[in-house]
């Protein structure tokens, strides 16, 4: 697609980034180009195809969000895990039962977790169909991402565009910036070593700076810098396992190749926060670190999402609803599938 469109090597390879993030795939899987389309459909403040960041950092997002429930009369439960979710004789939701032992009751449950947490996790398995489960634990998760969070003590000052003498952040600094993107060789050629378990040894990054327009974000004349990169296997060769060593390693090869494009980051640099595939599962409950909750090829999107048949956000559990990235339409911060999700649900409510 890119080719029928663009001349620019460097043009397409940055393109083609959106066509894989997140994804473990080259830009020539077959089925990328949606993953495109999917990063550039919709719209932010009237501009089409627009990304933004959030003022105040991502948390600030959900702290929104619990605002407006909470202006409507909804109760929140910080910090209290969820441990299964109950049925009635009839086989309905009924709830869900938290690990010291509470029990929420409601006539309908949504769950913004995975479909492997939901219904491998806190349903019970004897009521679920057998085909079902096997799609649920057939879904391809595999994750390229290896997310670092960066603190430093002074812009980042790039050979190609240097920083002015006040230091103010400049127009790119406010912008997605792409390193070992100039063409989509570079691309494939990481994705095969990750492919093989090993982590890419010229990684793509996303270089972001939040700071260069949230100041409030860091201390006055420092900065933080949102690194996402790829690919980095889930299992490295051999089950090597992703200790602190790995990490560490992984990291520094990072650096270096930002080092290449501007010199002086690496001694600017106050801490790090290395976040690999295994790390993002066990914090944030992405299944294989995946932050779409499930690749988003051809043969798990829209009917298929998460399933064949249960792509309505209805689940095999009468008032149980999947409302997270692995619904239809798939992951990205836009909320499409929790509305969709809520219209759902409210319909069926108001048969209740």
């Amino acid at each position: 697609i890119l080719d029928q469109w663009f001349e620019s090597e460097p043009l397409k390879a940055t393109l083609a980034t959106d066509a894989v993030i997140g994804a473990m795939a080259s830009p020539h899987t077959p089925g990328s180009g949606y993953v495109l389309l999917h990063h550039v459909m919709g719209e932010l403040e009237g501009r089409r195809g627009a990304w933004g960041y959030v003022a105040g950092g991502m948390g600030a997002l959900s702290q929104a969000i619990a605002r407006a429930a909470a202006a409507q009369g909804v109760h929140i439960f910080a910090e209290k895990a969820v441990c299964h979710v109950l049925l009635g004789r009839d086989g309905r939701a009924q709830g869900v039962a938290l690990q010291d032992g509470t029990e929420v009751r409601s006539k309908l449950v949504l769950s913004n977790a995975s479909p492997q947490i939901t219904f491998l996790e806190l349903t019970p398995q004897e009521q679920l169909p057998k085909d079902f489960v096997q799609r649920i634990r057939q879904v391809d998760t595999r994750s390229p991402v290896t997310k670092i969070n960066v603190a430093v003590d002074q812009l980042p000052s790039f050979l190609a565009a240097p920083n002015a003498r006040d230091g103010r952040p400049l127009p790119h600094h406010q912008c997605s910036i792409h390193l070992n993107c100039e063409g989509t060789h570079l691309l494939h050629q990481a994705f095969t070593e990750a492919a093989h378990g090993h982590p890419s040894s010229r990684p793509m990054i996303e270089l972001c700076i939040p700071s260069a327009l949230d100041p409030g974000l860091a201390p006055r004349g420092c900065h933080v810098v949102s690194l996402f990169t790829q690919y980095t296997p889930a299992v490295l060769a051999g089950g090597q396992p992703w200790d602190e060593q790995a990490r560490n390693a992984y990291a520094d090869t990072v650096f270096d190749c930002i080092e290449a494009y501007a010199p002086g980051f690496k001694a600017s640099v106050i801490g790090r926060d290395i976040l690999t595939p295994p790390d993002l599962e066990r914090i944030f409950g992405l299944p294989g670190g995946n932050i779409f909750h499930g690749g988003m090829s051809l043969d798990q999107l829209y009917f298929a999402r998460p399933a064949p048949s249960y792509s309505g956000y209805r689940s095999p559990i009468p008032s149980l609803y999947l409302c997270g990235s692995g619904a239809h339409p798939g992951g990205g911060v836009m909320g499409a599938a929790g509305r969709n999700a809520a219209r759902v649900a409210l319909k069926d409510f108001r048969r209740l």
